[in-house]
């Protein structure tokens, strides 16, 4: 039973992982060019000489309409720079933000350059949408003016205006942006009804695990909605926001209040490439007051701007306990200044809270290897007798004092706290860049010598060897001999930090196997001098 636990949990993992890794929702989605509750209209072409506008369509659904652009800008110019101790920002002449280029050395593309979280194919943070379509086509065809080309935020917080001239109408933004990042918002349209989006989410994370890339919607309860790529198939509304945010495994894209609500929409992207994935907007009318963030989903920096965008960082599943074991963690990480032995000491902690439970459950594994034999014979001898057979399995098990699912608790408890840890050394931003020992420079990075999953892998084959196996079935035993040539290929390209949290919890339950033999032998001995006394 104990072995088939295991075998199910590790085989869980693999699949899971294997889809994950292989089958991310980006690729899976394909392209959707019409919904039932869409109308689908295009645009006419630019009518002065600012730069070419992008082409845009009208959907229409049952609750909200926007009018979504696809993105195909022939002449977009950066108007404005704005500098702080995270990034470079730049404004394009339509009153976005064009570029957000991170300074951090640890945040590199493959190429080793400096990380833009601004695709230039998606619709970019501080794009208004007004539901009048002659409106908006003027809007996409005229130019903003700025306050300044340049601010430097890096030491002090500093102010940017843009204003863009809609007829006998106009539309300012003032952005506040302050050094770690952060920003305050307001726009005013003077009384006209518009939309304003806080961006697609940043796609610079290319790899292929099933982490959570979408918006998340938190209203003034607490309440989080969670949409990835697929669940939107029209508009839909929410009047009680606090905090949305477009999402990505490191980074995102936020529009939060201190206090108070707004209201939001998440619709259909309607972007090639994303043709499934939503995006949110902010629904006004006339002026609006918010706060954002556009950057990596830093914890401590999160809690100490609002406590609310904490929910921004999303574990998937098993976020409940994620989020603590990531708090555990970080305590740890302050103490010893190492993400690497911060990881290490977490599975000691966590070996050593379980092991009473460990324990109880290994010493009756022990006992019923040893039972095996007798075991077999009822089964040869009570076959046919299921009832018979049973009620003798139960009073073999009492007079040895074995239980047949001791050893399912410790294993049961451990699925959702691995689960949530491989959802937090997943997705962790502060793991990003941080070094180990030695070879190991980036902890959500692959080992580049293969070194961790190979020991991983040695050493789940010698844990092996030391653990009781009660089964019996050939076909089982020859798939739990091959585990762990399986998993050291799997985790060849698993981020490092996750392996090394691997290899530790199996160096650890090794040692932990050791001392229960140990103590299981003592037993014997105890037990046999003890039926001696008695038959004396």
């Amino acid at each position: 039973m104990n072995k088939r636990l295991l075998l199910a949990l590790v085989l869980s993992f693999l699949v899971l992982s294997f889809y994950g890794y292989l089958m991310p929702k980006d690729s899976m989605a394909k392209e959707s060019n019409n919904s039932k509750s869409s109308i689908v209209k295009e645009t006419s072409k630019v009518k002065n000489d600012a730069p070419s506008a992008p082409k845009t369509k009208v959907v229409t659904s049952s609750k909200e309409s926007i009018s979504q652009a696809i993105v195909t800008p022939k002449i977009i110019s950066s108007v404005a720079k704005v500098e702080t101790k995270k990034y470079t920002l730049t404004f394009d002449n339509l009153g976005r933000v064009n570029s957000v280029i991170l300074k951090e050395k640890k945040y590199k593309t493959e190429n080793n350059k400096p990380l833009n979280l601004i695709n230039e194919n998606t619709i970019k943070p501080f794009e208004v949408r007004f539901k009048d379509e002659k409106l908006n086509n003027l809007a996409f065809s005229t130019n903003y003016s700025v306050s300044s080309k340049s601010i430097d935020a890096t030491k002090e917080p500093q102010t940017i205006t843009l204003e863009q001239n809609l007829g006998n109408k106009k539309l300012i933004k003032i952005v506040k942006f302050y050094p770690d990042g952060h920003y305050d918002l307001k726009v005013d349209s003077k009384g006209l009804n518009f939309f304003i989006t806080p961006g697609f989410r940043p796609t610079v994370d290319k790899s292929r695990y099933l982490v959570v890339r979408g918006v998340i919607v938190r209203d003034s309860k607490g309440v989080i909605t969670t949409l990835e790529s697929g669940d939107v198939k029209e508009v839909q509304s929410f009047n009680d926001t606090t905090v949305i945010s477009d999402t990505d495994r490191y980074y995102a894209t936020i529009f939060y209040k201190k206090s108070g609500v707004f209201s939001s929409t998440v619709a259909p992207a309607g972007i090639k490439g994303y043709e499934k994935d939503p995006i949110s907007f902010v629904s006004v009318n006339s002026n609006i007051d918010l706060s954002g963030y556009i950057g990596p989903k830093e914890w401590k920096l999160f809690s100490a701007l609002d406590k609310k965008l904490d929910d921004v960082i999303e574990f998937g599943w098993f976020t409940f306990l994620a989020k603590p074991f990531f708090k555990v963690m970080l305590s740890i990480y302050h103490f010893v200044g190492n993400w690497g032995w911060a990881i290490v000491l977490f599975t000691l902690l966590v070996k050593i809270v379980l092991f009473p439970l460990s324990y109880k459950g290994l010493m009756s594994m022990q006992k019923l290897k040893d039972l095996a034999p007798k075991m077999k014979e009822l089964r040869e001898k009570y076959g046919k007798d299921p009832a018979k057979m049973n009620q003798q399995m139960m009073a073999l098990y009492k007079k040895h004092g074995a239980n047949p699912m001791g050893g399912c608790l410790p294993m049961l408890l451990q699925i959702p706290i691995f689960f949530a840890l491989y959802r937090v050394l997943l997705n962790a931003d502060e793991l990003q860049g941080a070094p180990w020992i030695g070879w190991i420079t980036d902890l959500s990075r692959q080992d580049p010598y293969y070194i961790l999953p190979i020991l991983m892998g040695v050493t789940m084959f010698l844990q092996q060897k030391i653990t009781p196996n009660t089964m019996t079935d050939p076909m089982q035993q020859k798939i739990f001999q091959w585990l762990p040539v399986l998993m050291t290929f799997f985790f060849l390209t698993f981020p490092s930090g996750l392996v090394l949290y691997w290899l530790v919890n199996n160096i650890l339950t090794i040692a932990q196997q050791y001392y229960i033999n140990s103590a299981y032998e003592r037993y014997k001995l105890k037990m046999k001098a003890s039926n001696k006394r008695s038959e004396s």
